[in-house]
């Protein structure tokens, strides 16, 4: 039997007509339970680790140098929601955090084994990447009650190559509903081409062009179960609503650029010393 990621023909064409394609199941629950259990120790972990800086102010979700050094190691985001007006956390570390990325799939094992794993893998060969590079990888929270919401965006907007290359898997570590944030997305909007790019130079970081506004009448809902899998388009529009439920909607997103004939981009924001 071939590989869970091993993409069918008809997957393919699915695919290729929408910009994203939904595997349900993909992962096991106990891959699922050993991912979000490692989560748990990594941010029980903050504050005695050289991966945290101990300030609760400095954890506020910014594009600040503490994010631009990020895509080498694993830091910890928290939602602005969290803070109170002393500017401490307002609630549990646990429940305040955003996202932790970007280097997960590098420098912790349990991330790295799955990001590696021959399922993943799969995938990016029967999409025909030659030499696949994960370039970010993010296990992102969506807390109960005031998770973030994601403004309709472009992976190859962030993660450029030259051409554009980027997809991303994005994996359900717990069911993503309507109702606690799941994915929504424009099919076939990845037909139309990169629309923006945020570059990143000696003037800052700034977009290329304004950015484009969407009817959300366009968009549709891509709920998945725990375990379930979203691949996603570097072209494709997407987004997801804040999460205003109970339930927090965990998930963890790799993205991959292919390296053979194709270029990284200088004015990412995202620049690997390796």
């Amino acid at each position: 039997m071939p590989p869970v990621g091993s993409l069918t023909a008809e997957q393919l064409g699915l695919f290729d007509a929408n910009g994203y394609l939904v595997l349900e199941p993909f992962s096991s629950e106990e891959d699922v339970r050993a991912l979000r259990d490692r989560m748990a120790e990594l941010v029980a972990g903050i504050g005695g680790s050289n991966n945290s800086t101990g300030s609760c102010e400095h954890h506020r979700m910014a594009m600040d140098d503490y994010y631009f050094k990020s895509g080498d190691n694993i830091s910890f985001f928290y939602e602005d929601k969290a803070f109170g007006d002393d500017g401490c956390l307002k609630q549990s570390k646990e429940l305040s955090i955003r996202f932790v990325g970007h280097a997960l799939h590098e420098h912790d094992p349990v991330f790295k084994k799955f990001s590696l794993s021959e399922s993943v893998s799969s995938i990016f060969s029967s999409l025909g990447y030659k030499r696949p590079a994960i370039v970010q990888s993010r296990y992102i929270f969506k807390q109960p009650g005031f998770g973030g919401e994601a403004l309709p965006h472009q992976d190859n907007t962030y993660l450029h190559t030259e051409p554009p290359s980027c997809t991303g898997l994005w994996l359900a570590l717990e069911d993503a509903t309507i109702n606690n944030g799941c994915l929504w997305a424009i099919p076939g909007s990845h037909k139309n081409g990169l629309k923006i790019r945020m570059i990143k130079d000696e003037n800052g970081t700034y977009f290329d062009c304004p950015i484009p506004s969407y009817d959300h009448k366009e968009f549709v809902p891509l709920e998945v179960k725990s375990g379930g899998l979203v691949i996603i388009h570097g072209d494709l529009v997407h987004k997801s609503f804040e999460n205003l439920s109970p339930a927090s909607r965990h998930a963890l997103v790799l993205h991959v650029v292919e390296t053979k004939g194709c270029e990284w981009s200088n004015g990412n924001w995202l620049q690997r010393k390796s």
